[in-house]
């Protein structure tokens, strides 16, 4: 597995057309990948709307893939929260879709609003995860001293 970043021409086109969203235009967001080894695409993340302490974050995944991976979790994280410094990353999700809202809840977002009919499905949720609630920033720590104690061992 490879962590993609800086090719937005690449993945924004693969997210867009997933997501089922339209078009690809540049400037859209910033984008993260990852593709297994064999080069295929299984997952992206979209960063859109940042102002300096939020940022929007959409992912976007093949079913049934394996990408659930610690360390891709981990620059999913750390480019918002440390790379960009932001407060808080929110998600936007319709309250019909009970897998994205579960998949969020497990990753540590909390609801945060609900938007009362903004969606054609009914309402829209508003989750969020600020920076000192995310245990997924000191991953890359844990797994670092894991492997270092394991090899001292």
């Amino acid at each position: 597995m490879k962590i993609i970043t800086g090719q937005n021409e690449r993945l924004g086109p693969w997210f867009y057309s997933l997501q089922e969203m339209g078009e690809w235009s540049e400037g859209a967001g910033q984008l993260i990948g990852l593709e297994d080894d064999s080069g295929e695409l299984v997952s992206v993340v979209l960063y859109s709307d940042y102002n300096s302490v939020n940022i929007n974050m959409h992912i976007s995944a093949i079913p049934g893939k394996r990408w659930l991976i610690r360390e891709y979790l981990w620059y999913c994280f750390h480019y918002p929260f440390v790379e960009l410094n932001c407060k808080r990353i929110t998600g936007v999700v319709p309250a019909s879709n009970l897998p994205a809202r579960k998949f969020d809840e497990n990753l540590g977002f909390t609801l945060e609003a609900t938007l009362k009919d903004a969606h054609p499905d009914g309402d829209l949720l508003l989750y969020v995860m600020r920076r000192e609630d995310c245990r997924w920033l000191h991953l890359k720590e844990k797994l670092n001293g894991q492997k270092q104690s394991a090899s001292s061992t």
